[in-house]
């Protein structure tokens, strides 16, 4: 019978970018995962920081070099959606890269004053602020703009934001604005319209009654967040199609209009057979603006997007010990993990999410179907398909086995209550950073041991 191995590339194709076997071993990017598990142990969480710089970087050569291509008079900026992960670990390593920076709630802005107060940033930073605005936001938002903040955007997410921003902001020079748009959802969604943006016909009206005749204020950016996110779809083209046609007409009335945010949404790598062509994407999309707007004879705007599961998603992993193998009926093989979807990896559980799969050992032993089931006492606390197959392979052998879950580093921290209390008291992994030094060696640090038993006895009031 075929070896693990010989199955994965006949199936696939392996090994891939980012992965290969070493003596029957698994290596992300290099790193030796089964010396990581001896040092560290399991469940252990960890995140390889450069790959961060890595996307950002290859996304600014694709907008860049599409800018180039298409003669596009526009100019291209990268914000990091800090939603994603606002470990200040990925925030400083995104920023290495000049970048910008996108937010969503009140406490993203005092993370940025105190990143400005250290050196990593300046006050000439650009922050789009995005989001359903509470009063604590908002007044950080006029705070930071007072002090001094240049390029702080607030993005209108209904009419009523601006009041507070009319009241209070008093500036030397114009104030610039956003505006959501409130896009069309997708076909197969429960809603026609998202709850977020102001509705697209009320867009103009809006600003000609409340804002054109402000001398504090300037409507500087459109945005729009297309909820399928950035995919070769006849709905994702009409809908960009849309709202830069929308942003042709509100520039003729409002000549301080120059930039189109047109959100995130770029795919990350959440399968072995993941095959997202972003050359052809980027290239489409600039281009596909410009012709736009040369029909309605409109300067191109610049771009702006806000890019965050394709910055940090493919940085992270976790790694798990089968604790045990349980045969429940002829057909039904269970490998038990030394941890729990819903609380390690919750978009596993709550939105299907598959993520890259594989064996840390054994890649020379034959294969089996199994079933991976987590220790929480949860019927929903298990994971049994591949994205590119509706079953789960592993090693068959007797051995220790390893087995880690590859391209998890958006949002599954966070979501995952880090530091508090979680289903079934689990406690929270091992989390390890992991930066290359300039001899090209890695350099670890343990940026959060494993929660014991007393830091969870004081969360619930024990103690």
């Amino acid at each position: 019978m075929q070896s693990y191995q010989e199955f994965l590339d006949l199936s696939v194709g392996f090994p891939q970018d980012g992965f290969e076997i070493i003596d029957d071993e698994l290596y992300f990017h290099d790193l030796n995962l089964m010396e990581m598990i001896e040092t560290y142990g399991t469940p252990l969480r960890f995140t390889y920081l450069p790959i961060v710089s890595k996307k950002i970087q290859q996304a600014k050569i694709l907008f860049q070099t599409a800018i180039l291509k298409h003669n596009y008079r526009g100019s291209y900026k990268y914000c990091y959606c800090t939603k994603s992960s606002h470990f200040k670990h990925i925030v400083e390593e995104a920023l290495k890269n000049d970048i910008h920076l996108e937010t969503s709630s009140a406490f993203d802005m005092p993370m940025i004053d105190s990143l400005e107060r250290q050196g990593t940033v300046n006050k000439d930073i650009t922050v789009i602020c995005n989001g359903f605005k509470t009063y604590q936001y908002k007044q950080y938002i006029i705070d930071m703009i007072h002090d001094g903040y240049t390029n702080i955007i607030p993005v209108l997410d209904n009419k009523e934001e601006f009041n507070l921003y009319d009241d209070e902001i008093e500036l030397d020079e114009p104030c610039a604005l956003g505006i959501r748009i409130a896009s069309e959802e997708q076909p197969d969604s429960q809603f026609y319209t998202s709850r977020l943006g102001i509705r697209q016909e009320d867009v103009i009206d809006f600003y000609n009654n409340k804002i054109a005749d402000n001398p504090n204020f300037k409507v500087k950016l459109l945005h729009f967040f297309i909820n399928s996110g950035i995919s070769d779809t006849p709905y994702y083209w009409n809908e960009l199609e849309k709202y830069v046609t929308l942003y042709c007409k509100f520039k003729k009335i409002n000549p301080d209009l120059d930039t189109l945010d047109i959100g995130g949404g770029m795919p990350f790598k959440d399968s072995l057979v993941h095959d997202f062509d972003y050359e052809y994407m980027v290239n489409e999309i600039v281009n596909r603006i410009k012709q736009i707007c040369a029909h309605h004879e409109v300067m191109e705007p610049d771009i702006i997007t806000e890019f965050g599961k394709y910055t940090v998603a493919e940085a992270s992993g976790i790694l798990y010990k089968v604790l045990g193998r349980k045969q429940q009926n002829d057909r039904e093989k269970w490998f038990m993990i030394d941890g729990s979807f819903i609380t390690n990896l919750p978009d596993v559980w709550a939105l299907n999410q598959k993520y890259i799969l594989l064996p840390i050992n054994n890649w020379d032993s034959e294969y089996e179907r199994v079933n991976l089931g987590g220790i929480t006492c949860d019927g929903q606390d298990y994971y049994n398909q591949e994205a590119h197959m509706n079953s789960v392979f592993m090693p068959k052998t007797r051995k220790v086995q390893y087995l880690g879950f590859f391209h998890t580093g958006a949002y599954q921290d966070v979501l995952s209550g880090y530091g508090g209390i979680h289903h079934c008291l689990l406690p929270s992994p091992k989390h390890v950073l992991i930066r290359r030094n300039r001899d090209e060696t890695f350099n670890y640090e343990v940026f959060g041991e494993e929660q014991n038993s007393k830091q969870v006895m004081k969360l619930l009031g024990y103690q």
